[in-house]
């Protein structure tokens, strides 16, 4: 007891000199402050605990301001944390690692930059650091195991539940515990459970452990903190009439705390986890003001017993009180010093009203001047705005094209519906989540909607894009070589795959990385359809699309716009640009599928329509034919059916003319004009011609007297045995017939 009226003493001097300094921070406006911050690996009354002494060790020091960051024992949470307070200036950083190497890279990166680290109370495998300060877990793990084996006359059946995996704490807790065990060899470790520092899991574990070991006789557990020991015996409690004996870490004072379990028997022992915030913060000050210090600092700790427990508990007890007393009495001269600071507030506020109603009156006049300045200025802001947004959308949409794409391929796999129930239900959050992802992003876009229209140079696109990808031109394996050719123009590598996917069992494929090589291979092969992205480098897919739709070559080829642009007024410029159909990324695969097929069918249509108009004499030739009333994609590829009608008669009775003579007349390849021809009829170049000397030879017959010979050689037939065979193939009777 006199120990305890002595640490009231201290804390009462404490106070004295909490005042003082609070009153010398009132005088002093030039004190330099230090801003430290501090990132806890997780959120728990030890914790709680020691940010309260860090509190209380930050009163004596008046230059220094802390910064606080919980982890919830989440990695990938702790390493964001400590890159963010960095970011923000501080001085100097306090770090409990949550494992012993997860974050290493995160302590490294601040130590890199200048700031003095100070790991606490777990290890960590980096090396930079500039001290070290908690109490020796090895120690702890070994002291306890020479309890219990004492405890338990050197005999007996234990269970260990270990802390969170990978944390050196855990690692050296568990080392000590057995090398203490492992010298009575009467004492068997029955399991060592992997626990996570929480009761709840600790109950589970322990839980699942009895219901598979029923017959199993245990006579303590040990768990590697207070939370774990009391998560094992709630398990054993409702499992079992007949309790073990639990041991716990940490023996923390105040409800629920270790102390208080031991005092109550709930558990037999616990051992002080020492938390002194206060000496952490003397350690940081010390380094930031250059006094020397020691690099590893080991704290000094206590096993906790019945026998000890009630008069730890008080002193602890004791030592709360003040602690909060010590903190009401800050908060009363904060108040105070908030107040003189208000007065003088009030003073300056009183000038800066004065400034402010000058500048509001400058601000006016000012404004007034430059009122059409800024006008543009905000047109322009709006324009890259909506640019910016675009771009965005780009890099988002593409590779969530490349998520929601293959998973609704897995979706329809034997994999998938038949996996277990739980693999079934992470599938479908991932697929759920990628959908949400996608609507934000929309929802994103929506709200630049009244943005005004802009075009994006190639400059702009480079600069968003700047990920080239090799040249690349296949075709995919198809079922049959008649199968419709289909090019794919797009500078993601992956998106060519993705599509290729989707494309290669019904259709050709070629492929082109970028609008120039793409409008290359559409001249050059001639495709039955292209789908192409839009914001590429080089040439994008609105050029790309409009190059296509006006040479003549290629202006027959229906377009489908792949693009992340989703919003009305970038549908309007893909549609004025000549593209067929406009879909948004992420699409469905059975979106682009159909919108394909509908196209290829259309132009089925539009073939089947010049199919059924043949290339005739011209002699039966009007004026009024060449310009077809069903659209305007018939009236535009109707300007090539009538030139090559023209070269057709033009050589119709040369019986050597060849597809390369009338190809290179119409200003193309043979390849070129063989697939546009194919493309618009249905027919070959050879097809047609020969239809046109029969439709020639038919009007002979009927309208002059020369003989069947005559007319074969006049019409272009080398011999007139062959004339009359191709004559009865087009029209089911011989022309001497035909004639009578």
């Amino acid at each position: 007891m006199n120990k305890t009226l002595l640490n009231v003493k201290l804390q009462r001097i404490c106070i004295g000199i909490i005042v003082l300094f609070s009153l010398l921070a009132s005088c002093s406006q030039d004190t330099t402050k230090y801003r430290i911050g501090v990132s806890q690996c997780s959120d728990d009354i030890w914790r709680d605990k020691q940010n309260s002494e860090l509190k209380i060790g930050a009163y004596f020091h008046d230059n220094v301001e802390l910064r606080f960051a919980a982890a919830y024992d989440n990695d990938e949470r702790q390493i964001q944390q400590i890159d963010s307070l960095v970011a923000t200036g501080i001085d100097l950083l306090i770090v409990a690692p949550n494992q012993v190497s997860t974050i290493s890279s995160a302590i490294d990166r601040a130590y890199d930059r200048g700031i003095p680290v100070i790991v606490f109370e777990r290890k960590t495998n980096s090396k930079k650091y500039t001290a070290y300060m908690g109490a020796d877990n090895y120690e702890m793990g070994h002291l306890m195991g020479e309890y219990v084996a004492s405890r338990l006359d050197g005999r007996g059946r234990i269970i260990e539940v270990m802390g969170l995996k990978g944390s050196s704490p855990a690692i050296e807790r568990h080392n000590g515990f057995r090398k203490a065990i492992s010298q009575h060899p009467n004492i068997q470790v029955v399991a060592t459970l992997q626990g996570d520092w929480t009761e709840p899991t600790a109950y589970n574990i322990v839980k699942q452990w009895l219901d598979n070991n029923p017959g199993d006789d245990i006579d303590l557990v040990f768990g590697m903190n207070d939370r774990t020991a009391m998560g094992a015996r709630k398990a054993f409690t409702e499992a079992r009439a007949a309790l073990p004996l639990f041991c716990g870490i940490d023996g923390l004072p105040g409800e629920n705390g270790g102390i208080t379990l031991v005092r109550d028997s709930l558990l037999d022992a616990s051992y002080i986890y020492p938390t002194h915030g206060d000496k952490l913060i003397q350690l940081a000050v010390d380094i930031l003001e250059g006094r020397p210090y020691e690099k590893e600092t080991k704290l000094m700790s206590a096993l906790v017993t019945r026998d000890n427990a009630r008069v730890l508990l008080m002193e602890s007890d004791e030592m709360m009180r003040q602690s909060q007393y010590i903190e009401k009495l800050h908060q009363t001269a904060s108040g105070y010093l908030n107040q003189l600071a208000n007065q003088r507030t009030l003073t300056f506020l009183a000038l800066a009203t004065i400034a402010l109603l000058l500048l509001l009156l400058l601000g006016i006049y000012m404004y007034y001047l430059q009122k059409a300045r800024i006008d543009d200025e905000r047109t322009q802001m709006e324009r890259e705005q909506l640019d910016f947004y675009t771009q965005v959308s780009h890099e988002l949409r593409t590779p969530l094209t490349l998520i929601e794409g293959p998973l609704a391929q897995l979706a329809e796999t034997p994999d998938i519906k038949n996996a277990s129930a739980g693999a079934s239900d992470l599938f479908a959050i991932v697929r759920r989540n990628t959908h949400h992802l996608t609507q934000l992003i929309n929802k994103m876009l929506d709200a630049q909607v009244g943005a005004p229209k802009s075009d994006m140079t190639d400059e702009q696109i480079d600069a968003i894009t700047a990920k080239q990808e090799p040249e690349v031109q296949a075709e995919g394996t198809v079922p049959d070589e008649e199968a419709p050719t289909v090019l794919i123009v797009d500078d993601n590598a992956d998106i060519r795959s993705y599509l290729r996917s989707i494309l290669q069992s019904r259709y050709r494929l070629l492929e082109a990385e970028d609008g120039k090589h793409g409008l290359e291979v559409a001249r050059e092969q001639v495709p039955d359809l292209i789908v192409s992205d839009v914001m590429m480098p080089v040439m994008n897919g609105l050029e790309f699309c409009q190059q296509v739709k006006s040479d003549v070559i290629s202006s027959h080829i229906p377009v489908i716009l792949l693009t992340a642009r989703a919003l009305n007024q970038h549908h309007i410029e893909g549609y004025q640009s000549g593209a067929d159909a406009y879909i948004t990324k992420p699409f469905s695969q059975e979106l682009l599928l159909v919108r394909i097929d509908n196209l290829l069918h259309s132009r089925h249509l539009l073939r089947d329509l010049w199919s059924s108009r043949p290339v005739e004499g011209k002699d039966n030739i009007k004026p009024e034919e060449s310009a077809p009333t069903v659209s305007n994609e018939v009236q535009i590829e109707d300007a090539f059916i009538a030139k090559f009608k023209k070269v057709v008669e033009e050589r119709m009775d040369d019986s050597n003319v060849s597809v390369e003579e009338l190809a290179t007349m119409m200003g193309l390849s043979r390849v070129q004009m063989y697939r546009k021809v194919k493309a618009l009829t249905g027919n070959t170049p050879v097809d047609l011609l020969r239809k046109a000397r029969l439709s020639r030879a038919k009007e002979l017959l009927t309208g002059t007297q020369l003989t069947v010979s005559e007319i074969a050689y006049q019409v272009g037939f080398a011999s007139p045995s062959y004339f009359t065979k191709c004559y009865k193939d087009e029209y089911g009777v011989v022309p001497g017939e035909d004639r009578k």
